[in-house]
């Protein structure tokens, strides 16, 4: 050993050793991160056969999961399904790449920033198995601390000035203690055609505590006609939680023709 040391660093062959390791741990990740997403799919060499791409390095080979709670199987690279149309949008040029521009109404087609991914239409499930988004009244031991004011009751105020309606409840996240939906009864001429209360995601309202009132930049009043409805008014789904937080982020540049214009 001592014969070996003289001519080997020993530090030198650690340290390379360690570069090995963390190549290799690189690669391992890499690969694990296109589990979800690959291969993407180009139109870049025809329109009407589509190129995969999946880059360096390949995709790992599918692996299943077993989800809790009674949930199923997901295997994961799966299959998906794509179509070459976009339904309520089109290309502005004939060239491929091109960007695409809104055909209808952007926020209810879901295109652009209104766009959402097709998750599961069910409950997402805190870990004792029952729904982790609920509204407040159902929801055991949730209160809003009484030195806090309570936002029920505050009116709704959207970005043209507009008052929509008023809070009628917290929808709250079981898991961790915090609030993600206003429920919002609208007035009637905000209602549109649903019976059922709006819900407005929590990171879209500016509470103004004083004024007893939640002001809305997203959207104008007329907007609040077509924000996307839950089945339930007990919860909410995880499709239906993307839905309508990308039509009130779509808000920011579909609601007026101003905001999509160049600030130049």
């Amino acid at each position: 050993m001592v014969g070996f040391t003289e001519y080997i660093d020993a530090a030198q062959v650690v340290l390379y050793a360690f570069w090995i390791f963390f190549a290799g741990l690189i690669y391992y990740l890499r690969r694990e991160d296109k589990r979800e997403g690959y291969p993407l799919e180009s139109d870049r060499n025809a329109r009407t056969s589509r190129v995969k791409v999946v880059g360096f390095p390949a995709p790992p080979e599918p692996k299943t999961y077993r989800l809790p709670n009674g949930q199923g199987d997901r295997t994961a690279p799966h299959a998906e399904t794509i179509t070459g149309e976009i339904p309520g949008a089109k290309p502005v040029a004939p060239w491929f790449g091109a960007p695409l521009a809104p055909t209808g109404d952007p926020m209810v087609d879901g295109v652009g920033p209104a766009s959402y991914p097709q998750r599961d239409d069910v409950p997402d499930l805190a870990a004792s198995g029952l729904p982790r988004v609920i509204p407040m009244r159902l929801a055991e031991g949730f209160d809003v601390e009484h030195k806090d004011p309570d936002p029920r009751g505050f009116s709704i105020k959207a970005a043209d000035g507009q008052i929509v309606g008023e809070v009628v409840e917290l929808w709250v996240d079981r898991s961790e203690p915090r609030i993600l939906f206003y429920e919002i009864k609208l007035a009637a001429d905000y209602a549109g055609d649903s019976t059922t209360n709006a819900l407005l995601p929590y990171g879209f309202a500016v509470v103004k505590f004083r004024r007893r009132q939640i002001n809305v930049a997203s959207l104008m009043g007329k907007h609040f006609r077509t924000v996307p409805r839950t089945a339930s008014m007990d919860q909410i789904t995880r499709l239906e939680e993307d839905r309508i937080t990308a039509y009130y982020s779509s808000g920011h540049l579909y609601a007026h023709p101003s905001r999509s214009e160049p600030l130049i």
